[in-house]
């Protein structure tokens, strides 16, 4: 696969070499048509560079005064391991093999085609494979799960396939994409099979799941980790509730239910429930959501406030399944391992953008953390003080 991989990236320098040349000296290769310089092309040099895949051999044009000054590979320049990302970064963001092929167009002068833009990025299959199979951490305190939809070509049909993806906070508060699955729908028992196999991957230990609500999620959570603390998306519960409520009345609604799963304490929330259900009792549909999932109100109260604040809501989540949807919206995927490549070179792109930085107020949530007898001991297992 290294071989394939520089067989594909020598010709592209090479290319975009020659689109240089074919601009520094007002006319291409071979054309016919007068040239407007005495300058004329003048064979060309071996260079040997350096990639990520190892050296990559390659032959750089040369013009006869000498005056050809390459910007993609400058003159002494043998480390291009970054250039070589550009295709990956473009097609990380969204762009389709259409678009970049017409941006290298505008900056070098040539065409890629279509062939070979595919040929590049096929070359990353190996390294999501080692990324989806990769050992996880010991302990992750929270973790955020949550599907999105993608449509996926099958013979003469697309259909619409599930992408499960899960996103966790480790003990330092980096954040970090644990992995990405697929299958016809979401459900509980596949969503136990993604739990399975990141224990089987190394991970010991969660402390809180932030979820929408999947039937039986929960029990199935608890079944592979037993000491899990499974939290209902308060945002999602908000969401369903106000499918029952006129829309003149949701700004008022949304602060009433904003007194209960903000309030300052327990006692202070149950009191505000009981006024919320009397206020809006002509609304059955949307107080009844409340009153089946309280359970999951009042359980926000057993810790500090900077640990509700992480807990509360699936939002992490859904803000990287946002910046996955804007690569994906743009049409139907020929297959799985396609999903997988475009997603893949996406978390890349957040895992930089991330960086090593922490969660903002980590420390505090780690400290109120440490004052729960839950979860003492737990810490301490996997922190050596």
């Amino acid at each position: 696969m290294q071989d394939a991989r520089k067989e594909i990236f020598g010709p592209l320098f090479e290319s975009m070499l020659q689109g240089e040349m074919d601009n520094h000296l007002g006319y291409k290769s071979n054309s016919k048509e007068p040239k407007s310089t005495k300058n004329r092309r003048n064979g060309s040099n071996p260079k040997t560079l350096k990639t990520s895949m190892g050296e990559v051999k390659i032959n750089t044009p040369r013009d006869r005064d000498g005056s050809f000054e390459p910007v993609v590979i400058p003159k002494r320049t043998k480390d291009v391991s970054e250039i070589e990302g550009k295709v990956l970064a473009m097609y990380a963001r969204g762009m389709s093999q259409r678009d970049i092929s017409a941006t290298i167009e505008d900056i070098y002068g040539f065409k890629v085609s279509h062939e070979m833009i595919s040929d590049i990025t096929d070359a990353v299959l190996p390294e999501v494979e080692e990324w989806r199979n990769r050992p996880l951490k010991k302990c992750y305190p929270f973790i955020f799960v949550d599907c999105m939809y993608v449509s996926v070509r099958s013979e003469y049909e697309a259909k619409e396939e599930a992408v499960y993806t899960i996103l966790g906070y480790d003990l330092e508060g980096h954040k970090e994409i644990l992995g990405l699955w697929m299958d016809a729908t979401e459900s509980k028992n596949y969503w136990m099979q993604v739990f399975d196999e990141i224990k089987s991957r190394g991970v010991e230990d969660i402390f809180f799941i932030s979820m929408d609500g999947v039937s039986g999620l929960e029990s199935g959570a608890k079944a592979i980790f037993p000491g899990v603390v499974v939290q209902r998306c308060i945002v999602h519960l908000i969401r369903n509730s106000i499918r029952y409520v006129p829309s003149k009345d949701y700004k008022k609604f949304t602060a009433d239910l904003k007194k209960v799963y903000g309030a300052v304490s327990l006692k202070a929330a149950r009191t505000a429930f009981e006024k919320f259900c009397d206020n809006w009792n002509q609304y059955p549909g949307a107080v009844e959501v409340w009153k089946r999932n309280f359970v999951h109100v009042e359980q926000l109260f057993d810790y500090g406030s900077a640990v509700r604040k992480v807990m509360y809501t699936t939002n992490a989540i859904e803000s990287v399944n946002s910046s996955f949807r804007k690569v994906t919206k743009k049409g139907s995927f020929p297959n799985h391992e396609s999903v997988f490549k475009f997603l893949y070179l996406r978390a890349k792109e957040l895992q930089k953008k991330w960086g090593k930085g922490h969660l903002n107020g980590w420390s505090l949530v780690l400290n109120q953390l440490l004052v729960n007898d839950n979860f003492k001991d737990r810490i301490t297992k996997y922190i050596k003080y």
